[in-house]
């Protein structure tokens, strides 16, 4: 995977540095100031600022998107549902099922692990766990349960390649927002990501 995702890196830097037609250079040049060893009260208060930046602006994105993922989750067309299976979060899982079939993930439950994973890469295991009722999935012993639903070896391998590519976690969106000062840039980013 580490490979894949190497290479998936350079192939992407090399086709946007193609399209890039702003082609300035920019030399590095830095001016080093005197080093002096920092005051803790100094230390404080730049680490509280930047605390603060995180919570408030990226903060709101993530508590905004984990809702919207929650009541997903949550609720279903006759309202509050304790059945995965009945909840809008499996409703358009079986909707995109004719999306991801052709990459191997023709599953509800595999598709609304990765709407999860949204949230935190490291929830779609665990989803996946709970949607398809396998306590302890992880272990070999657990996961040759899921050969008995059609899903073997080769679909957890488009599995793991789609997770590693996909939309990157609401918190690297919040911080490419952030950062770029932009919401365009955030989307975009989501967006080629996925296609």
């Amino acid at each position: 995977m580490y490979l894949i995702g190497l290479i998936v890196a350079i192939l992407v830097a090399g086709i946007i540095n193609a399209i890039d037609k702003n082609n300035s250079i920019n030399d590095l040049l830095i001016e080093l100031p005197e080093y002096k060893a920092p005051s803790i009260q100094t230390v404080l208060l730049y680490v509280w600022d930047k605390v603060k930046g995180y919570l408030s602006k990226a903060g709101t994105i993530i508590f905004l998107s984990s809702l919207i993922i929650w009541f997903l989750f949550n609720f279903g067309s006759n309202g509050y549902t304790t059945e995965m299976e009945n909840s809008f979060a499996a409703m358009l899982g079986k909707i995109l099922i004719p999306f991801f079939a052709p990459l191997g993930l023709g599953f509800w439950q595999i598709i609304v692990a990765l709407i999860a994973g949204i949230s935190a890469k490291e929830v779609v295991v665990s989803s996946c766990s709970v949607l398809f009722s396998i306590p302890n999935i992880n272990s070999p012993a657990r996961m040759g349960t899921l050969n008995g639903v059609g899903f073997g070896p080769t679909n957890a391998f488009a599995f793991m390649v789609f997770s590693l590519l996909y939309i990157p976690c609401i918190g690297v969106l919040a911080a490419i927002r952030k950062e770029f000062e932009s919401t365009r840039w955030m989307l975009f980013t989501a967006l080629f990501q996925l296609l």
